[in-house]
């Protein structure tokens, strides 16, 4: 009896008698196999393991002029899109808000002004936040502008995927232009589900896609010839603002984002754009 040999590549069997079909479902899962610990950064592809390496190299040579170009960039818009931002979340006195990728405080003040507008002292003190950041430098330009304010401000260093926090802690996890630079997205937003108390609220804002052709061409225009060059007058730095435009390309579109929001478990899922979907408002309830 003849003999028969046959070869396993994944899940699909292939006989010696196909070779041109061996060697296609073989460079396939070569292929495959050799993508499935890289990532992006920007539109460059990396390891997996040296992406928050990179991340993180980037934010500690801008932190200093982090809020300046931000100003710049956006025209002064950014200001507003926080502002509504925080109208949405609609934190209340006793709120205890965790908010991540926020070194510079942009939010945690915003958060401590609204809920700081009670009839008493006492009633003011039950609001928390928690700042959450990977980024030393921008942590420690954080602390700078809180003690100039002289507001009350938790500053913890860590990672998004791995949160340092313990379980159902917190009333609402905020995220404001940060999650399109962690590693693994479905990873962020599961730490999410699982540090905020049941009810609690999960809101994040962030670059998106813009679906008018005609505003998309002219965002891209702007993106791609004049941020990189303000980022280089600015703050003498090019190659941060070219992998910031790049970042925003490869963040997933609002439906998208609103599915891996979803597999997390959370529920009541919207987005909101604004500004023609040059960023939008994602909100999710741990129900």
């Amino acid at each position: 009896m003849a003999v028969v040999r046959v070869y396993s590549i994944g899940h699909q069997i292939i006989r010696p008698s196909n070779c041109s079909a061996f060697l296609r479902v073989f460079r396939k899962y070569s292929l495959h196999k050799a993508n499935a610990y890289r990532t992006h950064f920007g539109f460059e592809i990396v390891d997996e393991d040296v992406k928050s390496e990179k991340v993180y190299n980037v934010f500690e040579k801008v932190a200093n002029s982090y809020d300046a170009m931000n100003d710049a960039m956006s025209f002064g818009i950014h200001r507003l899109w926080k502002d509504i931002f925080m109208q949405k979340l609609a934190p209340t006195r006793n709120t205890q808000l965790l908010d991540v990728a926020g070194g510079t405080g942009d939010i945690a003040f915003r958060f401590l002004r609204h809920v700081g507008q009670a009839e008493s002292e006492d009633e003011a003190s039950r609001a928390s936040v928690t700042v959450c950041d990977i980024n030393e430098a921008m942590l420690e330009v954080g602390r700078a502008r809180a003690r100039q304010r002289g507001m009350c401000i938790e500053w913890v260093q860590g990672d998004a995927e791995q949160l340092p926090l313990p379980d159902a802690s917190y009333d609402a996890y905020s995220i404001a232009f940060g999650i399109r630079n962690v590693t693994h997205i479905d990873r962020a937003v599961q730490e999410a589900y699982r540090v905020l108390k049941p009810g609690g609220r999960f809101l994040c804002l962030e670059f998106s896609h813009v679906s008018n052709p005609a505003l998309q061409w002219v965002y891209d225009q702007y993106s791609f010839q004049v941020i990189p060059v303000l980022g280089q007058l600015i703050a003498g730095q090019w190659k941060p603002y070219q992998y910031l435009v790049e970042s925003i390309r490869q963040f997933p579109n609002q439906e998208d984002f609103k599915e891996i929001i979803e597999s997390a478990g959370f529920r009541s899922v919207t987005y909101e754009n604004l500004t023609f979907g040059v960023v939008a408002i994602h909100s999710g309830f741990k129900i």
